[in-house]
């Protein structure tokens, strides 16, 4: 080969190199713009219809809301909430609803509450059935109802799935079994279209690898009749499932005992899996820059997943991981470049870069207490709220530099993540609902 001849081939070469560099930069752009939550059906996203609301991760749309309260502080109402549970407020319309358990989970109940002053509207119970033990944390009506504007559907664990009109009125129940998963249930339901979907994770004592009876499973939202139903292997599990969309397809998206496991949606097909989660799982997964962020176990691995694989994706889909720190009970929250996790057994804050997993900053919200944040973040107006279980919240500014603006405390326990909607916050507290607004 002559030197002229060398060097237009190693300009061939470079231009090819180029161009193909472009493409992959090109179709990774693509994808990580496309991988996102699958939006709320019907009018959903103008109001707070499921659980970590429209945006199914904590993120607010829209300005106008307070940052600042107390007992009296900004305050617009009170109203007590009879019985116990920790399920999240959802918002429809003028309509606030809840779960609870009265007379030691013997009796479960659906409640409707005015959005404009706080009065309690209708009840419903559910049918009669099990009475299940749960942990001293949780309660028999932890699990966030969800609602499509027609109906409210309600999960109570091993008492089944509830579907409620907005009068109150009981459409359909389902029983689905005993669900033994020994802390008692807290999976919310996720609607996706026209199909309501949970998975219930059972079968093994604590720490036990060996499982039978979990599932995940779809019902039509009209109905409750099965569209699909999928057996797994996982031994317990108290989160709840996500539905992505890839942009040519969607996936339902289960993070649970050992492993994330991915699902086609409408029929339940198992579609890859991802093995790092440890055995204990509750906070739900968020998405977005082209992955997936699942956390897991007592201040466990954080594994940040590209979705859209095939089979066993452990060792060609994680693009990053880190070996401790993560929430046991509050779900993450990603926000811009940003994912921040709780580190509840300690009350540490992380902010983590979220395309490389490297630590930001890590900084302790008060005194350390173990197991001592339940709710999940949310981000308003550029602002981090993390409100511990004794109702006290922190209000931090988002971003790459740690900064407390101010604390509030609302005199109450707090374990329910908060709604909000029209510029007003809605928290449950143990004993009440109060509306947050200027």
């Amino acid at each position: 080969m002559t030197l002229v001849t060398q060097t237009r081939f190693l300009r061939i070469v470079a231009r090819t190199g180029l161009l193909l560099t472009a493409l992959v930069n090109a179709s990774a752009a693509q994808t990580s713009s496309a991988v996102r939550m699958v939006p709320p059906p019907n009018d959903g996203e103008r109001f707070w219809p499921r659980w970590r609301g429209p945006s199914g991760q904590g993120v607010v749309e829209g300005s106008g809301y307070v940052d600042t309260w107390s007992e009296t502080t900004n305050v617009r109402w009170r109203t007590p909430v009879p019985g116990v549970g920790h399920s999240s407020p959802i918002v429809w319309g003028d309509q606030i609803f809840l779960t609870t358990s009265r007379d030691g989970g013997r009796r479960l109940s659906v409640l409707s509450f005015r959005r404009s002053d706080g009065a309690l509207l209708w009840e419903t119970d559910a049918p009669d059935g099990r009475v299940e033990q749960h942990h001293e944390k949780n309660t028999p009506a932890s699990a966030t109802p969800t609602t499509d504007g027609e109906r409210v559907y309600a999960s109570f664990g091993s008492r089944g799935l509830l579907a409620v009109d907005f009068d109150g009125n009981v459409v359909w129940h389902r029983d689905l079994g005993k669900i033994e998963n020994y802390h008692g249930p807290a999976g919310s339901p996720l609607l996706y279209g026209d199909t309501v979907i949970i998975y219930q994770d059972q079968g093994a004592s604590f720490g036990g690898r060996n499982a039978s009876g979990a599932f995940v499973i779809a019902l039509d939202a009209a109905s409750g009749e099965t569209r699909w139903r999928t057996e797994r292997s996982a031994s317990v599990g108290w989160g709840s499932p996500i539905a992505i969309s890839l942009g040519d397809h969607d996936e339902l998206i289960v993070s649970s005992s050992r492993d994330v496991r991915s699902y086609a949606p409408t029929t339940g097909e198992e579609l890859w899996q991802c093995e790092g989660n440890l055995f204990e799982v509750i906070p739900t997964p968020v998405v977005g820059l082209g992955l997936v962020f699942c956390t897991s176990g007592r201040a466990g691995p954080t594994l940040a997943i590209r979705p859209g694989g095939r089979g066993d994706v452990t060792e060609s889909h994680v693009a990053w991981k880190t070996t401790r720190g993560s929430p046991f009970v509050p779900s993450p929250l990603l926000y811009g470049d940003y994912l921040y996790t709780l580190n509840d057994m300690s009350s540490i804050v992380t902010c983590l870069h979220a395309r490389t997993g490297e630590t930001v900053w890590q900084e302790r919200l008060g005194r350390p207490q173990r197991e001592a944040i339940s709710a999940s973040p949310v981000v308003v107006d550029d602002k981090l709220f993390i409100t511990n279980d004794d109702g006290v919240t922190y209000v931090l500014r988002t971003g790459p530099t740690f900064e407390l603006l101010h604390t509030n405390d609302i005199g109450a326990r707090t374990l329910a993540s908060p709604a909000l909607v029209d510029g007003v916050w809605y928290i449950r507290t143990v004993d009440g609902l109060i509306a947050i607004g200027a």
